[in-house]
């Protein structure tokens, strides 16, 4: 999924996942099972799995839940000198990504390293769950070069608070980061009026 091979709508054939990665069935099925609970997939009757599609309730579900959780995660974090060079050079590594796939995943991994150092691991995994469905909504915001424009400022700002020691201020702006990409999925998936 991450590796943007895998769409929505599109059928996950149990077996043939099994030949392809070369183990059994009943992992694959497992694996797929967990997914499913996490509504990040959808089994079909005599067709296995498909990617479900994206929906206005769903993002706007998802996406204040992540913004709350990061924000309380943020919070709660401790930053050295260590992780707060770690989160510029993602930084630099979202900025510089030219292909849409490339650069959600960087944007991605930016907010994992922001709440990486919160010792809540039922939260974290939750989280990851939850991020797990998003990427498919920041997939298609990937295709919007002004959204990522106003991310690449937040993201600065977001880490200038925490050199700041204003974890805060740095939630906030984290907070305002999940809900302004919410904002711009919610006016994607409006149908255009005639």
């Amino acid at each position: 999924m991450q590796k943007g091979e895998l769409h929505l709508g599109k059928t996950i054939n149990l077996a043939a996942l099994a030949r392809q990665l070369d183990v059994s069935v009943t992992p694959i099925r497992e694996a797929l099972t967990q997914l499913q609970q996490s509504q990040i997939i959808k089994a079909i009757p005599n067709r296995g799995f498909i990617i479900s599609g994206l929906s206005t309730q769903e993002a706007k579900n998802i996406y204040e839940l992540v913004a709350n959780m990061e924000a309380l995660a943020l919070e709660e974090s401790e930053f050295d000198a260590g992780s707060i060079e770690q989160l510029k050079k993602q930084q630099e590594l979202f900025l510089n990504t030219n292909n849409p796939l490339e650069q959600v995943n960087a944007d991605m991994e930016f907010h994992r390293l922001l709440t990486c150092n919160y010792a809540n691991d039922i939260a974290q995994q939750i989280i990851l769950d939850l991020k797990t469905r998003i990427f498919f909504y920041e997939k298609e915001l990937a295709m919007n070069t002004e959204f990522y424009k106003n991310a690449h400022n937040q993201h600065d700002s977001i880490i200038n608070a925490i050199q700041d020691d204003n974890r805060p201020t740095a939630a906030l702006i984290l907070k305002m980061n999940w809900l302004q990409s919410l904002g711009y999925m919610q006016k994607l998936m409006v149908p255009a009026t005639a």
